[in-house]
């Protein structure tokens, strides 16, 4: 995937032009990432020249969780080898595309848990894709921005260190917003093939100190606006 492959973003491909125009998008349209790019931009601690591998993986990566979020139909996946697609967090069992989306979509792949029901502060066996979606653009209406710190090694077996951060500006699960950065670290290995496809990801992060955050805005009265299991762009 050569950086210069993309149409109408700057840091993403395969959303826009001729390939794109069959796609079936879940919430009916191409989705826009105009606020987090600029949120990407104003807090970013790298800047990466085009071309460079870091630019590349980052470019990855982006595209990567735009597409497992946002494309219904795993034809219309074109980073993703979604045949031989295996993601796995913590050193956990890999799970296939299809499981992510029996799962009930990536944000709940990313938050997997094996803590009591009644000690999780999010809940991944009681949210679906349109409900996690709402949740965290909510929380986060100016998107949650990914950056890549490091790679430590290129294809087929790609290593590094990636940054997520966000500001809590909206209400989350009965926590009041506080405006405060909202943000986590953690290492990450892609394999691909030789057309760069992800084949296989593996995720390693604390999910604790990403939901702390949220514990800070205090009890809202109204709880079941933030915890709303109804349907409703954000890395």
């Amino acid at each position: 995937m050569a950086s210069s492959d993309f149409e109408g973003n700057k840091y993403r491909s395969f959303i826009y032009g001729e390939g794109e125009r069959n796609t079936q998008w879940r919430f009916g349209a191409p989705p826009n990432f105009d606020l987090v790019d600029k949120l990407f931009e104003e807090g970013r601690t790298q800047e990466w020249p085009v071309g460079s591998l870091e630019e590349k993986v980052q470019r990855l990566v982006k595209t990567m969780e735009m597409e497992l979020m946002h494309k219904i139909r795993s034809e219309d996946h074109k980073i993703i080898d979604h045949e031989n697609f295996r993601f796995s967090l913590n050193g956990r069992e890999g799970i296939t595309h299809q499981g992510i989306r029996e799962m009930g979509g990536s944000y709940n792949a990313f938050l997997q848990t094996s803590l009591p029901e009644d000690l999780r502060i999010y809940d991944p066996a009681q949210e679906t894709i349109e409900s996690s979606h709402k949740a965290f653009t909510t929380t986060f209406p100016r998107g949650f921005a990914l950056e890549i710190l490091q790679v430590y090694s290129g294809p087929p077996t790609i290593v590094f260190r990636f940054r997520h951060w966000g500001y809590m500006e909206g209400p989350f699960k009965g926590h009041a917003p506080t405006g405060e950065k909202v943000e986590f670290q953690g290492m990450a290995i892609f394999h691909v093939d030789v057309e760069m496809r992800v084949k296989k990801v593996e995720f390693f992060y604390e999910r604790g100190d990403f939901l702390a955050g949220f514990l800070k805005g205090a009890p809202t009265d109204d709880a079941s606006a933030t915890t709303s299991r109804c349907p409703f762009a954000a890395n």
